[in-house]
């Protein structure tokens, strides 16, 4: 079994748990995770953690991701991207300029409300959105936080006189949680124009870039050619924005079996969750206690 991260290059046409599917199958091992779903249509970075390296999960899908994609006004769809059916139209009858769509743009910048699209994985009253929708059902959407480092035009916008469209490409850095589909469809709004993300592609997630990545058949020749393991990062690499602390092999035969531990055990007092090492390898990460101010409890632990 291999313990460490995958970062994958998710072609389009397939989700992200077919992805997992196919790993199982081309690795031969079932403790497989991935951080983030990825629309079918989307491609991008994927980040697929195996073995040990599954305990990470939740704290790679907390981390920075960067797109890049196209924004067409003119029309919105159901599903606000490409492929959805048409639900309002509205030509553009004169190009809007650069300036206006920049300044737009950066109105979006910190953190901003979003209402997630009805097709989406977001739970109300125990159904997700897009079973509502399908059922051509409608229900009140909760409002959401998201945040925004930059939102910026990456080309000059192009005016189709014919469709009475306009278009441009875009990169977005963003936080967790962030849909990207609403983020194209309230620029619009905005603007004064239906619209919807005709494009997505996702550059980097969890620090990983796409110059990184691999695709399942590059996987598939690395295991045949068993060199798997010079790609795999390690469980550390996931990690970088916890505070590290280096344990004595005394300190490990405490943290190993788990134990509660005083909150100045290391030394000062540990104050926030802490990623606990031995000899370069995480063997643990240890947090405040919950309820007693003055303990120190394990978050996750890393001992194979």
């Amino acid at each position: 079994m291999f313990n460490g991260i995958l970062p994958v290059w998710k072609e389009k046409g397939m989700t992200s748990h077919d992805v997992v599917f196919k790993l199982r199958r081309i690795l031969k091992m079932k403790k497989i995770g991935h951080t983030g779903t990825l629309d079918p249509e989307v491609e991008g970075v994927l980040l697929i953690c195996l073995g040990q390296a599954t305990k990470l999960v939740e704290f790679l899908m907390d981390g920075e991701k960067i797109y890049q994609g196209e924004i067409t006004l003119g029309y919105s769809t159901e599903t606000e991207d490409a492929h959805g059916e048409i639900v309002e139209e509205k030509p553009v009858m004169a190009p809007i300029s650069d300036e206006v769509i920049d300044e737009a743009m950066a109105e979006f910048k910190g953190d901003i409300t979003q209402i997630p699209p009805y097709y989406s994985a977001v739970k109300v009253n125990g159904r997700r959105l897009y079973e509502y929708a399908r059922a051509g059902e409608t229900v009140e959407r909760p409002r959401r936080i998201a945040r925004i480092d930059y939102f910026e035009r990456t080309n000059e916008p192009v005016y189709d006189s014919e469709k009475q469209q306009q278009k441009w490409q875009f990169e977005v850095k963003c936080g967790k949680g962030t849909y990207v589909r609403t983020l194209a469809v309230d620029l619009g709004t905005k603007l004064g124009y239906p619209s919807h993300m005709s494009q997505l592609t996702r550059m980097a997630t969890g620090g990983v870039s796409a110059d990184q990545t691999l695709r399942l058949a590059e996987i598939q020749e690395k295991m045949d050619n068993h060199t798997i393991e010079d790609i795999l990062l390690p469980i550390e690499s996931g990690l970088t924005q916890f505070p590290q602390l280096a344990m004595t092999g005394s300190q490990f035969e405490d943290v190993k079996n788990g134990k509660v531990l005083a909150a100045n055990y290391f030394g000062s007092v540990l104050a926030e969750p802490t990623v606990l090492t031995l000899e370069g390898k995480v063997k643990a990460i240890y947090q405040p206690h919950p309820t007693q101010a003055d303990l120190i409890k394990p978050q996750k632990m890393f001992l194979s």
